[in-house]
């Protein structure tokens, strides 16, 4: 299952329909479509209705924060609960922070995050953040910080299982520390592993995944970004998950099958599939 997809880019303009029965042919059966703007929700929505197989995620990227303000947000945040209401809808996300890229300030990111995740909590959904650092962090510029401290106000019980029928939500593409894992695991989240997972220089990452409880991962491509290595510099797409999954497994000690079917079952308790 890959639990995050962006298959209406358009560097999928070309060979979509080609690149959905690709994945499927490698044994990927089930999609998150992350609809990440207003302007694409509507798309995911389509997708997701042509596809069994497909479901959507609709949300607010922090890259895109600098767009909405209090004022915007009543119009388009009243636009986006009611698709949150269609049933092939999923989830919210991917919002959250990026001091990586800032492409706008922190007042405004933390903004629409609140905002979204407000949302959430209204329509009882799961969250898919996102959360991305400048490296090296900067000391005013703590990304997992000041989010952690946004979601211990909306998410302040302590989950200790290891196993959860009903998880928050995601850390997409988690690359924080061990103490970052910590806290999402303790507050009811999963942890996506992506391609970078692959990378022979993340360390710190393949450390991570060693420790985090394998009922507390999901797979994901973030297609078309981030491609396992063998596919470094080219489009990624879900096809690609495999390989990603096979990597996990090892470090699990698991078979690929068997990382597969826990992942994918991971997948569908976070998004409310079972």
């Amino acid at each position: 299952m890959d639990t995050h997809a962006h298959l209406n880019d358009n560097h999928f303009d070309a060979d979509r329909e080609s690149a959905i029965q690709r994945a499927l042919d490698a044994g990927v059966g089930t999609f998150i479509e992350v609809a990440e703007s207003p302007e694409m929700w509507e798309a995911a929505i389509a997708l997701a209705e042509r596809y069994p197989f497909i479901y959507a995620s609709l949300g607010i990227h922090p890259h895109h924060a600098h767009l909405l303000d209090a004022a915007s947000w009543k119009t388009v945040g009243t636009r986006l609960k009611s698709l949150l209401a269609h049933p092939k809808v999923v989830a919210i996300g991917e919002f959250g922070l990026d001091y990586f890229r800032m492409q706008n300030t922190k007042e405004q990111q933390q903004f629409i995050c609140r905002a979204q995740l407000e949302l959430a909590q209204d329509m009882k959904k799961p969250i898919v953040i996102h959360c991305r650092e400048n490296n090296p962090i900067p000391e005013d510029f703590k990304c997992h910080a000041d989010l952690q401290e946004m979601l211990q106000a909306f998410y302040p019980a302590l989950a200790h299982e290891r196993h959860l029928t009903q998880p928050v939500g995601v850390i997409h593409c988690f690359s924080g520390t061990w103490a970052d894992a910590q806290f999402y695991l303790g507050r009811g989240f999963m942890l996506g592993v992506d391609g970078p997972a692959t990378y022979p220089s993340a360390k710190q990452l393949k450390e991570n995944m060693t420790r985090v409880p394998l009922e507390r991962l999901v797979l994901e491509t973030d297609s078309p970004y981030l491609p396992p290595q063998p596919y470094r510099g080219q489009r990624n797409e879900p096809a690609y998950l495999p390989l990603t999954g096979a990597h996990v497994a090892e470090l699990k000690h698991q078979t690929a099958d068997a990382l597969a079917q826990i992942t994918t079952a991971n997948g569908r308790a976070l998004f409310r599939l079972n």
